[in-house]
């Protein structure tokens, strides 16, 4: 059933450019998951009215990003491992379209290598959000090699809500630090044009990311039991 507003469509329109920016400060780990949405905060920080902002919570809530709590108001979401599951399923589909979609001198290509050498810096710093951000940022460029808008608009709500969940973690090195060379391994096959090559490393690299969520999360549970 399609998500309507009473906002009138002016409104409406500002309500979904605060809902992209709130998403993109997810993924940039702004937000933390569980983490209570000041209304009157958020509203003075972007200028708009409480109204406004409660459409875009309206909107980020229907993309499950955020939960409303009725009589306690909105909760960044946190996303279990099902959810893990079907992101890894999307990532897959998705990303490997973009890897054979590759043309050579793609301007994301470019974008990518820059990020690759931003991550290894911020990765010799020991600079972990950084790193995870600029992991994210990679990724996004990767699927613009598809030249579509709607799959890059579409993408975001996946990394924003993969971003949910290594917010959970308490440590999460080592489910980046591993990823910096696979990303160049990546980038440099896709320069060279072998992209049979890079789709075979994409599956191996999302199935082991995939895996290591995943272990991550069920280890968090346990050491939560034991402090229950």
């Amino acid at each position: 059933m399609p998500v309507t507003s009473a906002l009138p469509a002016e409104d409406q329109s500002l309500a979904i450019q605060v809902a992209d920016r709130i998403r993109d400060m997810l993924i940039d780990g702004g937000f933390s998951p569980r983490e209570k949405l000041s209304e009157q905060q958020i509203s003075s920080q972007f200028g708009v009215s409480r109204n406004t902002l409660r459409e875009a919570f309206r909107l980020l809530s229907s993309q499950g990003l955020v939960e409303h709590i009725p009589n306690r108001g909105a909760f960044v979401a946190a996303p279990g491992e099902a959810a893990v599951l079907d992101i890894y399923r999307v990532r897959q589909v998705i990303q490997r379209g973009a890897v054979i979609a590759a043309g050579p001198g793609h301007p994301a290509l470019k974008r990518m290598r820059e990020l690759v050498a931003q991550a290894e810096t911020a990765l010799d710093l020991g600079d972990w959000q950084k790193v995870g951000t600029l992991n994210m940022e990679f990724h996004r460029a990767m699927v613009e090699l598809c030249d579509s808008p709607r799959l890059s608009a579409w993408f975001d709500l996946v990394l924003a809500e993969l971003r949910l969940v290594f917010g959970q973690l308490d440590d999460t090195a080592h489910l980046h630090e591993p990823y910096v060379a696979l990303n160049k391994s990546l980038v440099i096959a896709l320069e060279a044009g072998r992209i049979a090559d890079a789709v075979t490393q994409l599956e191996v690299y999302l199935l082991k990311s995939e895996r290591a969520v995943l272990a991550a999360l069920q280890r968090q549970k346990g050491q939560a039991r034991k402090l229950a």
